[in-house]
C-alpha cells in the first residue's frame, strides 16, 4: 500500500501548564500547518510547509512544531513564536508517525517504509539512533516518564513497545486488524490503538504486556484520544467520533462531526476534545461533558494533524 493511501486510512499529549490557547493543525493538501486560537476558533496564521505534512508533535517547552512530511521525506521545524519554517531535517523514506520524548526533547520518527523508528536531536537534526520496528508503523507515543515508546505497526497488526534508554524493542503486542494511530494513558498502564480495517478499538495492558480486549467503534477508525476516562475515537468513513467508556468497554454515544475526521486530542483539563476533519477543513471541538461539538475552526485543506497539536 502507498503511503498517501495509508495517511488516507488511517496520541497522549505533553502538557505545557494551563490551558490550551492554540492548535496546530498540518494540513497535507494544502501543504501547511494552520495555527488556531482556541478561544475565537479562528485560523489566526497559516506556515507554508511542502512536503505533504501529517505528523506533528511539540517540543516539550511548547516553542517548536515538529513535523513529519512523507513526500518530500523531512521533518520540518516551525518556529512557533515566529511562525516561520526554521530547520528541514531529511529522514528516511516515509516519515508519518512523530511524538517527542517530555524529558529528553529527543524526537521520534517512524518510517513507514524503512520499518524503523529513527531518533533525532533536536538541536541539529542528527539522527542519534534507530530501531527495527514491526511493518509499516504509523502512530507514535511516548510515555510520561519518557521511558517508553510504542509505535502502531499497521502492516503486522500489532504495536512495538520500545525502550527509551537502550532503543531496544522489548516485544511486539496484537492488535486488531491495521492499527494506525496509538495512543498511552498518564499513568502509563493502557496503551489504545484505533485499527483501520477491523474497525475496532483495541486495549492493550503494558503492565502485564498482553491485549485485553476490543471495542467495535465505527467505520474506519484512524487516532484515539483519552479524557475523563473515556476513548474518543476518530472515524474516518463514519464522520462520526465514538465514545467508549473504559469501565465497561461499552460505546457511550457516536457523535456525528465533518467529514473524515482524523487527529484528534483531548486538553489538558480534559475539558474538551478537538478532531480535524480532512474532507471538511475543520478543527472541531467536543465537550467532554455533554458529549456534544460545541464549535469548528475553518482551516487548511486536508487537515491530519497526526500527533500532539494542542498548546
Amino acid at each position: 500500500m502507498s503511503l498517501a493511501l495509508a495517511l488516507f486510512w488511517g496520541m497522549p499529549h505533553p502538557c505545557f501548564g494551563g490551558s490550551e490557547r492554540e492548535a496546530f493543525i498540518t494540513n497535507q493538501i494544502g501543504d501547511s500547518l494552520s495555527i488556531v486560537d482556541l478561544a475565537t476558533l479562528k485560523t489566526v496564521a497559516e506556515v507554508k510547509i511542502g512536503g505533504k505534512p501529517a505528523g506533528i508533535a511539540l517540543s516539550p517547552d511548547g516553542g517548536k512544531a515538529y513535523l513529519a512530511a512523507p513526500e518530500s521525506k523531512e521533518v520540518v521545524v516551525v518556529d512557533l513564536t515566529a511562525r516561520a519554517v526554521t530547520q528541514r531535517y531529511k529522514v528516511g523514506e516515509g516519515p508519518l508517525g512523530i511524538a517527542v520524548s517530555p524529558k529528553s526533547g529527543l524526537i521520534y520518527v517512524a518510517d513507514w517504509y524503512e520499518h524503523t523508528l529513527y531518533v533525532l536531536d533536536p538541536a541539529t537534526g542528527t539522527i542519534v539512533g534507530k530501531v527495527a520496528t514491526g511493518q509499516s508503523p504509523s502512530g507514535v507515543a511516548v510515555s510520561r516518564d519518557g521511558s517508553l515508546i510504542l509505535t502502531a505497526d499497521r502492516d503486522s497488526n500489532e504495536i512495538s513497545i520500545i525502550d527509551a534508554q537502550d532503543l531496544k524493542r522489548l516485544r511486539g503486542i496484537g492488535t486488531g486488524e491495521r492499527p494506525f494511530g496509538v495512543t498511552i494513558d498518564r499513568d502509563a498502564r493502557f496503551a489504545y490503538t484505533a485499527n483501520v480495517k477491523s474497525d475496532d478499538l483495541s486495549i492493550i495492558d503494558l503492565e502485564k504486556q498482553k491485549l485485553v480486549t476490543s471495542v467495535k467503534v465505527g467505520h474506519r477508525p484512524y487516532a484515539v484520544a483519552l479524557a475523563k476516562g473515556r476513548a474518543f475515537v476518530s472515524d474516518q468513513y463514519g464522520a462520526t467520533v465514538s465514545v467508549v467508556d473504559l469501565i465497561s468497554n461499552e460505546v457511550l454515544k457516536t457523535i456525528p462531526v465533518g467529514e473524515y475526521p482524523e487527529g484528534i486530542l483531548a486538553d489538558a483539563e480534559e475539558a474538551y476534545v478537538y478532531v480535524a476533519c480532512w474532507d471538511a477543513n475543520t478543527l472541531e471541538k467536543i465537550d467532554t461533558t455533554t458529549l456534544e461539538v460545541v464549535g469548528k475552526a475553518e482551516v487548511g485543506a486536508g487537515p491530519r494533524a497526526f500527533g500532539a497539536f494542542l498548546r
